[in-house]
C-alpha cells in the first residue's frame, strides 16, 4: 500500500459541518491530510500517488455500527470476526463495536483480550467490545466494571437482557458513573413482553400471534430515565421503536439528562405488515411496530431526538428460523444492508445525507469517545465510497455474513457501497470483486 492516496472528484459528506461539496481527499499514513477542490490540480504532479476517480459519487465517514453481534468466541459457526469483518467492509462499517454476549461472556478482561487479538488477526475493519453490565448477563450482580474498562470496554450493557431489578441495574449505575462510563440497556420490560412476538394490537390478533404491548418499551425507559435523574450516568437506549418510548426521551432531554437513544435500521424501514405471511425473516425483538410508530421514528432521526441508527446485526442458523413464526429465533443480519436501507430515508425525502451520516457515524464515535466519524485533517481515513443512487436487488446468498437471515431478500435496493478504508488502506473494492 502506498503512503498516499488521493481521492478525486467526489460528493464529500461532512456530518459534522453538515455540508455535501464537490471535491478531492488526500489519505497520507492512514489519516485524512487535505480536502476540498482543485487539490487533485494541484498535485497533478506529485509523486508515488495513488489516485482514485470517485467520478461524482459519495465520499461519507465510515460507518461505526453501535450493535454487532459476533458469535465469536461460543458460535462461529453464526458468524465469525472474519466473516462479519468481511460483512463490515462490503456495507461501509469500519468499526464494528461487538455486544458481549458471547461464550463465555464479556465479563472477564481475558475475552476481550482475546477477542482483541482474534480481531486483529482475520477482521479487516476495526472491533471494539461492550463490556458486560452483570456478571454472566444474568442481571443479578455487577460486573467489573473497573477491570473492563481498563482491558478496553467502550460502553457496558447486557445486550438484548433488561435488567428486570431496580436495585441491581441502580447499583450498575452508580459505579458507571463513577468511572464515566457509558450504560446502554434495552428498554424492554421483560416480564410483560415475555410471551409475545408480534406488536400487540388489532393485527396481530387477526394472525393469532401472541402480542408485546408497546407500553413495554415505555415503562421500561421511563424506568431507567428515573434511575438516570438519581445516578446521573451517562445513558443510551439500544433500540427504540415507539411513540411513546419517543415521548419519554424528550421530556428527558428537556430535563437536561444526560440520555441518548438509537433506532435500528429494520424499525426505521420496516413495519408490522411485513410479518404478515408469518416470515421468521421479519420476526426482530423489539417486534416491528405500526407504521405510526415508524414514521415517528424517522422524523426522530430527522430531527435528532434519535441519536443513532444502527444495524442490530444478528446472525441466526437456518434451523432457528425455519421454525413457526411464535418459535423462531429473533433478529436479522443486517452489516452489508445497513447503508441502502438508511438511504431509503433520503430518498424519500426524510434527510439529507450530511444528516444520515451524523447518525450512523458521527454521533456513535462520538458517544464511545472514538477518533472517527469525521471528514477533516488528522481525522482517521476511515472511509465509505458509494453510489447512493445505483439500483440492485438484494440476494441472500450472495451475503458474506455466514448467516443469511436478512428480512430484505429479493428486495429493489436503491444505493450500494463501491469502496471501503480503514486506516487509509482500501479493505474492499467491488469493482475488482465485480471483474474477478
Amino acid at each position: 500500500m502506498t503512503a498516499r492516496t488521493l481521492l478525486t472528484d467526489a460528493r464529500l459528506i461532512d456530518p459534522e459541518a453538515g455540508t455535501e461539496t464537490r471535491g478531492d481527499l488526500l489519505i497520507e499514513n492512514g489519516r485524512i491530510a487535505r480536502l476540498g477542490a482543485g487539490l487533485a490540480a494541484a498535485m497533478a504532479d506529485a509523486p508515488d500517488l495513488r489516485r482514485i476517480d470517485c467520478a461524482g459519487r459519495a465520499l461519507a465517514p465510515g460507518i461505526v455500527d453501535m450493535r454487532v453481534f459476533i458469535g465469536e468466541p461460543g458460535a462461529r459457526h453464526r458468524e465469525s470476526y472474519r466473516t462479519g469483518g468481511l460483512a463490515a467492509a462490503a456495507g461501509g462499517v469500519t468499526t464494528i463495536v461487538a455486544q458481549p454476549d458471547t461464550e463465555p461472556p464479556v465479563d472477564d478482561p481475558a475475552v476481550i483480550e482475546f477477542i482483541a487479538r482474534r480481531a486483529a488477526e482475520v477482521c479487516p475493519v476495526r472491533v471494539r467490545v461492550m463490556g458486560a453490565l452483570t456478571r454472566g448477563l444474568q442481571g443479578r450482580q455487577m460486573s467489573e466494571m473497573g477491570f473492563l474498562q481498563d482491558a478496553g470496554a467502550v460502553a457496558f450493557t447486557d445486550a438484548d437482557r433488561p435488567v428486570a431489578d431496580p436495585t441491581v441495574m441502580a447499583r450498575c449505575m452508580r459505579y458507571a458513573a463513577s468511572l464515566g462510563a457509558l450504560v446502554v440497556h434495552h428498554p424492554q420490560e421483560p416480564h410483560f413482553a415475555r410471551a409475545g412476538c408480534a406488536t400487540a394490537g388489532f393485527f396481530s390478533t387477526k394472525l393469532g400471534l401472541p402480542g408485546v404491548p408497546a407500553m413495554a418499551e415505555r415503562m421500561m425507559l421511563e424506568r431507567d430515565l428515573a434511575l438516570v435523574e438519581m445516578t446521573g450516568v451517562r445513558y443510551h437506549a439500544d433500540m427504540l421503536s415507539t411513540r411513546g418510548a419517543l415521548e419519554a426521551l424528550r421530556r428527558a432531554r428537556a430535563q437536561g439528562l444526560p440520555v441518548t437513544a438509537a433506532a435500528s435500521v429494520h424499525h426505521l424501514t420496516l413495519n408490522e405488515f411485513d410479518i404478515a405471511d408469518y416470515r421468521t425473516f421479519f420476526k426482530f425483538d423489539p417486534p416491528l411496530r405500526a407504521e405510526e410508530d415508524r414514521a415517528a421514528l424517522v422524523e426522530a432521526v430527522a430531527e435528532g431526538l434519535i441519536d443513532v441508527i444502527v444495524s442490530s446485526h444478528l446472525p441466526q442458523d437456518e434451523e432457528l428460523k425455519r421454525l413457526p413464526f411464535e418459535q423462531a429465533a429473533p433478529g436479522a443480519v443486517g452489516l452489508e444492508t445497513l447503508l441502502p436501507a438508511a438511504l431509503q430515508m433520503v430518498h424519500a425525502g426524510a434527510m439529507d445525507l450530511p444528516t444520515l451520516f451524523r447518525r450512523l457515524s458521527l454521533a456513535p464515535a462520538r458517544l464511545l469517545g472514538l477518533d472517527c466519524g469525521r471528514l477533516a485533517p488528522g481525522a482517521p481515513a476511515d472511509l465509505v465510497l458509494f453510489d447512493p443512487d445505483a439500483p440492485w436487488v438484494l440476494d441472500r446468498a450472495r451475503l458474506r455474513s455466514r448467516s443469511k437471515n436478512t428480512p430484505f431478500d429479493l428486495r429493489r435496493m436503491q444505493g450500494r457501497v463501491l469502496a471501503t478504508f480503514v486506516g487509509g488502506r482500501q479493505v474492499f473494492d467491488r469493482a475488482a470483486e465485480e471483474a474477478a
